[in-house]
């Protein structure tokens, strides 16, 4: 079976890495849309170095030093790649403009990040996901969450998004055209979310909240840049290298499309950038209200929910009682969490309540009562999720969503 691969930043450039790794399939046409360099010969020099992981050579095979890009040919734009045909497509960067059918691809990954609406007409001058089906592909799965940019139209029928480990089993072959892989945050936060969750029940969560210290993105400057016209957050023109720079995420609106449990839980999400390359950390806080002697909301007891979601056999969750820092998780392992057990933190305190002051309750239920104020034991619970937001944790879980699709 031969697979698409829409654009060659980031995501894109290792998402190839990862399925020549695997063999997931015979053939791999990437489509750049636009001329690179002189000659093939450069696009293969792009291919085979990364500045973050290394080269491509010492990913496949450590220290052992072999060629891995071979049989680089111009005019057909193909080479090889650990004996893997990779086919690069130069002319089109409208998706619906794209040669899929001319080169046998049925799945294709869009990693470009400028595709994202799933309501958008396949017609669409700028481009849209559904152009994919119109040059030929099947199924589209996209490495971003959906936007869809009117903010009023409801989300297709042939669209879901999927986290792997968590929903999968909402993805049905028969039905689902269009597939986002949601984020590398949202990832990480489902299967920190998940198991607390399952061990707790969504009832006893009363709130929760997120801050992602996220590594810096290619959307992100170098330099210090004059703000386009239009633009509201002119924090997103400061250098990168230099500045730790407050943004926004959609993790949480994301998440509750792959655990509608959320949705009973008062959740916020927040983001900060700094100067690193790949490496991120998720900071979720949660308070729980225990529920009398049923359970005992500890830092032992915590971590032992991780630890179980931990012996899981696909290995989504890693937990660890090592003191790691953000290099310690860039490639490996190779999961979409390592939760960091040595951290976690638990506080429990009483919370008064004047039931007075509820809303909807009885008056006459109240006037009865000799005491109005009650005491709520509420636990805050404090957890760290480590995850490499490009190859070592997003795009391993990718690679797992697009085998799955592929099979189906």
């Amino acid at each position: 079976m031969r697979i698409g691969i829409n654009g060659l930043g980031r995501i894109g450039k290792l998402a190839l890495w990862n399925h020549v790794a695997n063999k997931d399939f015979s053939e791999i046409v990437v489509n750049i849309g636009r001329a690179v360099g002189t000659s093939i010969k450069d696009i293969s020099y792009y291919i085979e170095r990364d500045s973050t992981y290394g080269s491509l050579k010492r990913y496949l095979y450590g220290f052992a030093d072999r060629p891995v890009i071979t049989d680089l040919n111009d005019q057909a734009g193909t080479m090889l790649i650990d004996g893997v045909k990779v086919t690069v497509l130069r002319k089109a960067r409208n998706p619906k403009d794209i040669a899929w059918a001319d080169n046998g691809v049925d799945l294709v990954v869009d990693a470009t990040g400028s595709f994202v609406d799933p309501t958008r007409p396949g017609d669409d001058p700028k481009g849209a996901l559904a152009g994919h089906f119109d040059a030929g592909a099947r199924r589209v799965i996209v490495s971003a969450p959906f936007k869809i940019k009117d903010k009023v139209s409801p989300m297709p029928g042939n669209a879901v998004t999927v986290v792997m480990g968590i929903n999968e089993h909402d993805y049905d072959s028969s039905r689902h055209r269009l597939i986002s892989g949601a984020s590398c945050t949202t990832t990480c936060l489902a299967h920190m979310f998940k198991p607390l969750i399952n061990a707790i029940g969504p009832k006893n969560i009363l709130t929760a909240s997120m801050a992602t210290v996220h590594a810096a993105t290619g959307s992100q400057e170098v330099l210090d840049r004059l703000a386009k016209a239009g633009d509201k957050d002119l924090r997103k023109n400061r250098s990168i290298f230099n500045n730790i720079i407050l943004t926004t995420t959609g993790a949480a609106d994301t998440l509750a499309l792959v655990i509608p449990e959320l949705g009973q839980i008062g959740f916020i999400a927040e983001s900060v950038r700094i100067p690193t390359t790949t490496g991120s950390l998720v900071i979720l806080v949660v308070n729980i209200q225990e529920e009398g002697s049923r359970i005992t909301i500890s830092r032992e007891y915590i971590n032992g929910i991780y630890k179980d979601a931990a012996s899981l056999p696909h290995g989504y969750v890693v937990y660890s009682e090592e003191q790691n820092v953000s290099c310690d998780i860039i490639s490996t392992p190779r999961a979409a969490v390592v939760i960091e057990g040595h951290e976690t933190h638990t506080r429990t305190a009483e919370v008064t309540i004047d039931i007075t002051k509820l809303i909807g309750i009885d008056r006459a239920l109240i006037d009865g009562l000799k005491n109005t104020v009650i005491g709520i034991p509420l636990t805050q619970a404090v957890i760290y999720g480590w995850y490499d937001n490009e190859l070592g944790s997003y795009v391993s879980m990718l690679g797992k969503l697009v085998r799955l699709v592929a099979e189906g």
